[in-house]
C-alpha cells in the first residue's frame, strides 16, 4: 500500500509530540520560593495514550496538507524557525476521556504542554495574527505562537535572613555597594552613564536598550531597540535580533562558556499595550528582577524564576511612573526617566540562591527603558 504525504506528516507530528511527563524540562524545575511559572506536577491522565493518539490522528487528517507542513515546521524546530499562523475553526471541540477541549487547546496540549487545562493559562505572542482579536471565526492553532502565563507567588517577609557580612559582595572596580537598614544593595557600574549618554544624544526612537554582561564585565555595545519586539539569542535557526553568539568575549571561565552555550533560542522581548513582556524561548529557566513585579512597599526587589515556554509582564510603564523606592540603591542610581530590568540566563541570584548579586551570574542582560 502506498502511503500518502499527508499520512507521513501526521506520523511525524505524532512522534514530535510533547513528552507526557515533562521529560524535556528535566533539570529546570527547581524548588519553590522566589519562582514564577512552575510547571504543574504529575502526569495528566484525561485519557489513555491510545485514545490521545487516535484523536490526534483523526484531527490532523482533516487539516490541509499545507497546514500540516506549517505545524510540522513549528513543532520540529521547537519554535526556532519562523512559521506562519495555523488558522483553524475556533469552535470545534474534541473529547478526550471525560473532558471536552476546544481544538486549539488540544493541539497546545499535544505539542507543548500536556498539563495544560484551560486557555486562561495561555498568552498569545504578539507575532501571531490572532493577537488581540476577540472571538474570531478562525483562530491560530500554532503551538509556538503561544506561551504559558507566569503567576506571582507570595513574597517572603520584607527582611533579610542572612547576616550583613554574608551579603557583602567582593570588592571590585565593577561594582558599588551601600548598606541601608542592615541590608546590602549592589549594582554593577556603567549602565547609568550609558543611559544618560543615549538621552543626551537625543536618540528618541528607541524604547529601550539592552546590555549583555558576563559576570562583572559588559560584553559588546548597548543594543538600541526600535521595533516592538526583539529576539535575544545565542543560536537561532532563523530570525534576526540581538545575537549574543556574535559578541567577542575574553571571558575564559568554564561556567560562563557552559551557560552561554545553554542560552540557545534565548528570550523574546516585546513592548505591548499593557507593558513589556518577556517570553522564555530557551530550554532552561531565566531569572528576572523588576521594580514593577513586586509589592511597592517591600524593601527589596525579588528575583523571579521563569520556566521555558512561559511569559511574564516584566515591566509596567504606568506602574513605574508612580513607583518610589527610597531604600533601593540599585534604582536610586538610575536617571529619573529610565528604569531597568535585569535578566539572568540559567543561574539565579538573590536570597533563594548562593549568588547574592547579579554580577556573580555567568550571563545576564540589563534592559534599560526610555521613559520619556
Amino acid at each position: 500500500m502506498f502511503r500518502t504525504k499527508r499520512s507521513g506528516l501526521v506520523r511525524r507530528l505524532w512522534r514530535s509530540r510533547a513528552p507526557a511527563e515533562g521529560d524535556a524540562d528535566t533539570g529546570t524545575r527547581g524548588t519553590a520560593g522566589c519562582c514564577l511559572g512552575k510547571p504543574g506536577g504529575g502526569k495528566p491522565n484525561p485519557g489513555t495514550e491510545a485514545e490521545l493518539k487516535a484523536l490526534t490522528y483523526s484531527i490532523l487528517k482533516k487539516i490541509k496538507e499545507k497546514q500540516l507542513d506549517v505545524l510540522l515546521q513549528a513543532v520540529e524546530s521547537k519554535g526556532g524557525a519562523k512559521s506562519p499562523c495555523l488558522l483553524l475553526p475556533a469552535k470545534v471541540d474534541a473529547r478526550l476521556g471525560q473532558q471536552s477541549y476546544p481544538l486549539p487547546l488540544l493541539l497546545y496540549k499535544v505539542f507543548r504542554w500536556p498539563d495544560l487545562r484551560h486557555s486562561s493559562e495561555l498568552k498569545r505572542l504578539s507575532c501571531c495574527e490572532s493577537y488581540g482579536k476577540l472571538n474570531p471565526e478562525l483562530v491560530c492553532c500554532n503551538p509556538h505562537h503561544m506561551s504559558r502565563l507566569c503567576e506571582l507567588e507570595s513574597p517572603p517577609p520584607p527582611y533579610s535572613k542572612y547576616p550583613t557580612d554574608f551579603l557583602k559582595p567582593p570588592d571590585s572596580p565593577g561594582s558599588a555597594s551601600t548598606e541601608t537598614g542592615g541590608t546590602v544593595y549592589s549594582a554593577p557600574m556603567g549602565f547609568s552613564a550609558d543611559s544618560l549618554a543615549l538621552q543626551e544624544r537625543g536618540e528618541q526612537p528607541h524604547w529601550c536598550v539592552v546590555a549583555y554582561w558576563e559576570e562583572k564585565t559588559r560584553v559588546g555595545r548597548l543594543y538600541s531597540v526600535q521595533e516592538s519586539s526583539l529576539d535575544i539569542f545565542y543560536d537561532l535557526p532563523q530570525g534576526t535580533g540581538f545575537c549574543l553568539g556574535q559578541l567577542a568575549s575574553d571571558n575564559k571561565s568554564q561556567l560562563v562558556q557552559t551557560v552561554r552555550a545553554k542560552i540557545g533560542y534565548g528570550i523574546q522581548l516585546s513592548r505591548e499595550a499593557d507593558g513589556v513582556w518577556v517570553y522564555n524561548r530557551s530550554c532552561y529557566p531565566i531569572f528576572i528582577k523588576s521594580a514593577t513585579l513586586d509589592n511597592p512597599d517591600s524593601r527589596t526587589l525579588l528575583v523571579h524564576k521563569v520556566f521555558p515556554g512561559f511569559s511574564i509582564k516584566a515591566f509596567d510603564f504606568q506602574k513605574a511612573k508612580s513607583l518610589r523606592r527610597p531604600n533601593d540603591h540599585e534604582f536610586s542610581l538610575q536617571p529619573p526617566t529610565v528604569f531597568t530590568v535585569q535578566i539572568s540566563f540559567v543561574k539565579g541570584w538573590g536570597q533563594c540562591y548562593t549568588r547574592q548579586f547579579i554580577s556573580s551570574c555567568p550571563c545576564w542582560l540589563e534592559v534599560i527603558f526610555n521613559n520619556r
